[in-house]
């Protein structure tokens, strides 16, 4: 059995094994492999749209803001991001890519074009906020750019002179136009998105009509900067699901299994998002444990999503030379009563963190395939790790769950076998735990665990057999509603606090609150 299909095996095992109530005291067994997939850091990616106040307000307030900045970019939220270090970031969207027509943002900002944003709320955009600018935040926060290029109503040449612009180190007339616009040295673009969404926002095509364009585009759109060869090259994203439809993944793949020499892709994406039914209508405050129990056991249908995905990306790439890129997910709830619809401001809450917990839990168990995701969104869109209002900030639960998984990062998967148990309310039912395991970089293992159940503890005995292990500590994330939620009067409402197991003999116990997250060191 593959080390991937024991990794699934351990999830949905777990959730087999949960007829019954978990037992008092769950064994928690540990087994360290020799060959065994690396979480990719990338998986811990973001996504930043030009919609609402994501882009404007939320990450750009102008040079000559009162809010602290640097270059324009504010300050508070560039350090609140370096603190979870981000690894990549998607922008300029979206369905908004597929509109953007890159020299509408450089040069002066007085000079750039303002244009509609017709895919979210019909206002003006201004541009000021551009190729340039998103670069220089990249850099600020010390992550990498994924850029997607617009492929529903742009070009190949659109999309190669924006490589160029961006990458080349040759004395060329773009190379020249970025010198002007205060960068000589060419940039580094990691990710490229060819295109997003074309089964829909981006224009509707049909697979066989998408494959003929990503050819295209995968071909002409080249990456100059002499710096990314060989290890360090661009990778390319093509267009894959929407959600459970597979039609366009088996075009794509089947197309690169029977590639030229002339073109490659490296990845293929996944969007999918908890709605619990469309249009969006669940609330993201004041809901009960009704709507917490949908929305979570939903989330756990992310596992189905990626084994069906993944075994049509098997059929025509057994080595997993592709990624699976799962670059669009989180909560896509109600909108904020009284904000613009076409914004998509929601509030978060312990319910998202637990959300995005679980979904991490599952692409670690995924790791051989899925190697990038991005949540969204990066600030006060969607599923946001930060919410801004003027001057002021604050860091939502699925940030804080962020910066707890930071060990998982370019971690060692280790599968773990333990009893889930059963969670149910109200005729909705699901496994009570979730949990994964890795070794990061030191040689330290590390334990995540989620208590779904929103009313009883998780009761773990962790078998430390062999391991040589004696302590183990880390932060809980929990809070005593469901529902419960940092604001601007309080900003720590939901916070991480301090947790440690108590040693027996050659075990571990270690009692995780209901509706927590809890991430733990086991040291020596």
């Amino acid at each position: 059995m593959s080390l991937r299909g024991f990794g699934r095996w351990v999830a949905t095992g777990m959730a087999g094994a949960a007829a019954a109530s978990a037992p008092a005291e769950t064994p928690v067994q540990f087994l360290p492999q020799k060959a065994a997939p690396t979480i990719s850091r990338d998986i811990f990616g973001q996504f930043a749209e030009h919609l609402g106040t994501g882009i404007y307000d939320g990450v750009w307030v102008g040079k000559d803001s009162a809010i602290p900045n640097v270059r324009g970019i504010r300050s508070d939220v560039v350090a609140a991001l370096r603190a979870i270090h981000v690894p990549n970031v998607r922008w300029p969207g979206g369905c908004f890519a597929d509109e953007y027509h890159w020299r509408d943002g450089i040069g002066p900002a007085a000079k750039r074009t303002v244009t509609v944003n017709s895919n979210w709320g019909g206002v003006p955009e201004p541009n000021t906020f551009g190729t340039d600018e998103f670069m220089d935040f990249i850099g600020q926060i010390g992550s990498e750019a994924y850029v997607s290029v617009n492929v529903g109503s742009g070009s190949p040449e659109e999309a190669a002179k924006w490589l160029e612009y961006m990458t080349t180190d040759q004395p060329t007339t773009l190379a020249r136009e970025r010198a002007a616009n205060g960068h000589s040295a060419p940039y580094k673009v990691k990710y490229l998105g060819i295109g997003n969404e074309n089964w829909g926002c981006g224009g509707a095509y049909s697979p066989d009509h998408y494959v003929e364009e990503m050819k295209r585009f995968s071909h002409f759109v080249k990456n100059l900067n002499p710096a990314q060869k060989d290890q360090g090259a661009m990778q390319r994203i093509a267009v894959g699901w929407d959600a459970d439809k597979g039609d366009y993944t088996e075009a794509v793949m089947k197309a690169w299994a029977n590639k030229a020499w002339s073109w490659d892709i490296n990845g293929v994406s996944l969007h999918s998002y908890t709605v619990n039914g469309w249009p969006p209508h669940m609330a993201s405050t004041g809901f009960g444990e009704d709507d917490y129990a949908k929305i979570i056991k939903e989330t756990l249908g992310m596992d189905t999503l990626i084994a069906k995905q993944s075994a049509i990306m098997d059929k025509y790439d057994p080595e997993k030379k592709v990624a699976l890129v799962v670059d669009e997910w989180g909560s896509w709830l109600a909108p904020t009563p009284g904000s613009n619809p076409g914004f998509l401001q929601q509030q978060n809450s312990l319910r998202d963190a637990i959300l995005a917990a679980v979904n991490f839990n599952i692409f670690i168990r995924h790791a051989d395939r899925v190697r990038i995701a991005n949540i969204a969104q990066m600030v006060n869109v969607l599923q946001a790790m930060i919410l801004t209002d003027g001057p002021k900030m604050i860091l939502t639960p699925t940030y804080h769950i962020h910066k707890m998984y930071l060990p998982f990062q370019d971690a060692t998967f280790v599968p773990i076998t333990y009893e889930a148990g059963r969670y149910e309310h109200a005729g909705v039912a699901m496994p009570q735990l979730d949990a994964v395991a890795a070794r990061d970089k030191a040689g330290k293992l590390w334990l995540a665990v989620t208590n779904i159940d929103a009313s009883r503890p998780g009761e773990l005995k962790l078998d430390t057999t062999g391991l040589h292990i004696r302590r183990a500590a880390g932060t809980v994330l929990t809070a005593d509603r469901v529902d419960a939620v940092n604001d601007f009067t309080a900003p720590n409402a939901v916070m991480p606090r301090p947790i440690a197991a108590k040693a027996n003999g050659s075990s571990l116990h270690l009692t995780v609150p209901p509706k927590s997250v809890t991430v733990i060191a086991l040291e020596s």
